[in-house]
């Protein structure tokens, strides 16, 4: 028996499901929200917290924690788990998206969303790091800007890249992501793929899909291969392909034909396609299995994405938007910082149960932030995960109930974007 199961418990409007991933360290009830823990930490929540965040999985970071500590070190300490003292199901991923982030895209503020400005037929004017100049910028956000180096070079076996630590290279190759991810002990893994940028043209697109399907052909092989990791931990694969639809559904067939334990939907996305090509592609992926949105994850998005057959999200979003004093609330995000929170009495969320809307009102916050206290980015941090991990708990109920298109529409009409 697999250590990774899916079990579908009732099926909404769409492709939109409720259901329970069966993993080596507890159950995850989907649709599940799944905070981002790079270095085996999310920043400013301690892992005491987790619970009442109503936080069920986290992902961890390949490329970081490879760095630092190192994947032998983790190991020594049991896993990742245990290394950070969270015994619930963890994920990693398999280091591609910061890999490829190391290239051309360096300095470019490129997201995993192609803006309607963003032409992408100029990607392919961009050179990168071998000197090819049919290659695009890769993703880039404002985490990665100071965490890593400034090389990547690409070739079938895999990628070498410059550590942002000290400017030594190293090299990624299928193989080597799979044994690192063996010695970190997630339960969910992920085969190693090219992540693009959303501005690539159709020709560099398709060139990094199909390494990309070879790569998650060895990916596969070399985790199948260690019997006792095979037992012990569940493999994902990558749907890639950009924002051309007929490359994503090529590649959810070819990843749907090589038997993983559950897909992630990798790369980068037009917004107005998304829910087009998300619902294309999970007709192609296996009923049977879960499937993951890499990297998306706001509010809108959620919504969106489980319609399309979407059971878990990351996102970096919550964290990072708290940091820099934005606030999800049911009428939509505001800026704390603003002046206007500077004599509001009332919670962040006067709707919200969480410890920091129970606690503090919005002129505290507002003061923690314009004083540059710390405590004022680690609230508002914990604030908006416990609101997006309560927003997918709220999105099963009403797929349990049949009341997935009331909530939503409910809720979106007085969440402002």
């Amino acid at each position: 028996m697999r250590p990774i199961s899916f079990e579908i418990k009732k099926k909404g409007p769409g492709l939109a499901r409720a259901g329970v991933i069966i993993t080596p360290h507890g159950l995850i009830e989907t649709p599940a929200f799944t905070a981002v823990a790079t270095k085996a930490d999310i920043k400013g929540i301690d892992v005491t917290q987790f619970k009442e965040l109503n936080l069920q999985t986290i992902i961890s970071n390949t490329y970081h924690l490879y760095l630092s500590p190192g994947e032998d070190l983790v190991e020594k300490a049991g896993g990742v788990g245990k290394f950070m003292g969270f015994d619930g199901p963890i994920m990693t991923d398999s280091g591609g998206f910061q890999v490829f982030s190391l290239g051309a895209g360096f300095g470019k503020k490129i997201s995993k969303f192609i803006s309607a400005e963003l032409d992408p037929t100029a990607a392919g004017q961009q050179g990168n790091a071998s000197g090819s100049n049919s290659a695009p910028p890769t993703i880039y956000d404002e985490d990665l800007a100071t965490s890593h180096g400034k090389l990547a070079i690409v070739d079938e076996e895999g990628v070498t890249f410059t550590s942002h630590v000290d400017g030594t290279l190293h090299r990624f190759t299928p193989e080597r992501s799979i044994e690192i991810q063996h010695k970190l002990g997630a339960d969910i893994i992920y085969e190693f793929d090219e992540c693009t940028s959303p501005t690539a043209d159709y020709d560099y697109q398709k060139e990094a899909m199909d390494r990309t399907h070879r790569w998650a052909d060895r990916s596969l092989k070399a985790h199948r291969g260690n019997i006792k990791k095979n037992n012990e931990q569940g493999i994902y694969g990558v749907v890639q392909g950009g924002q051309f639809e007929d490359l994503r559904i090529e590649s959810a067939k070819a990843l749907a034909a090589m038997d993983f334990d559950g897909y992630g939907i990798g790369g980068s996305f037009s917004k107005e396609d998304i829910l087009g090509i998300l619902d294309k592609v999970n007709r192609k992926l296996p009923e049977e299995k879960p499937r993951h949105l890499l990297g998306i994850g706001e509010p809108e998005d959620i919504f969106i994405g489980v319609e399309a057959g979407i059971d878990t999200f990351d996102c970096v979003l919550p964290t990072r938007n708290g940091r820099n004093g934005g606030l999800y609330t049911k009428q939509g995000k505001i800026q704390i910082p603003n002046a206007e929170y500077k004599e509001d009495f009332t919670p962040i969320d006067a709707e919200c149960a969480c410890f920091v809307c129970k606690n503090h009102t919005r002129a505290y916050v507002h003061h923690l932030f314009r004083t540059h206290e710390m405590l004022g980015p680690i609230l508002a941090s914990a604030h908006n995960i416990y609101f997006l991990s309560t927003l997918v708990k709220q999105i099963r109920q009403s797929i349990l109930d049949g009341s997935f298109e009331e909530f939503k529409d409910s809720f979106l009409n007085k969440y402002q974007k």
